[in-house]
């Protein structure tokens, strides 16, 4: 039963750390020269701050930390099919929201990305291992 434990741990500390992940790009991106005034007009990237786009990211946001809530309570079977579905769709969102900052090439978003990409490949790889431990 400690192995089974272990794992769902882990699962649930790498969806925390992506998370982090994302508060942090967040944070640093508002560091951008020229993205406070973009706030203030209502738009960054082309893209328009309507009540809908915020709903989006607020979901976005969230869906790591309801992983790692649902990383220990489903049961194992459960846990390994959402945690392996949830991570490969967070990835490709991950790599789509990359590519807003490839024009500029920033090495903190590049490395926050990579990190991510990390955290998520782990839940993958534990999600996917946890069957051949029960």
């Amino acid at each position: 039963m400690r192995e089974i434990e272990d794992w769902k741990i882990k699962i649930a500390s790498l969806w925390i750390v992506f998370g982090c992940g994302s508060i942090v790009a967040g944070i640093l991106e508002s560091w951008m020269p020229g993205w406070i005034e973009g706030i203030i007009a209502g738009e960054n990237l082309g893209m328009q701050y309507t009540p809908e786009f915020i709903l989006g990211f607020a979901v976005v946001f969230m869906i790591p930390l309801f992983m790692a809530f649902l990383s220990l309570t489903l049961n194992d079977s459960m846990n390994r099919w959402v945690n392996i579905i949830g991570g490969i769709a967070l990835a490709v969102l991950t790599t789509i929201g990359l590519s807003n900052f490839l024009a500029q090439l920033s090495p903190w978003a590049v490395f926050i990305w990579l990190s991510q990409v990390v955290a998520l490949a782990l839940v993958i790889w534990y999600a996917w291992k946890s069957k051949q431990k029960t």
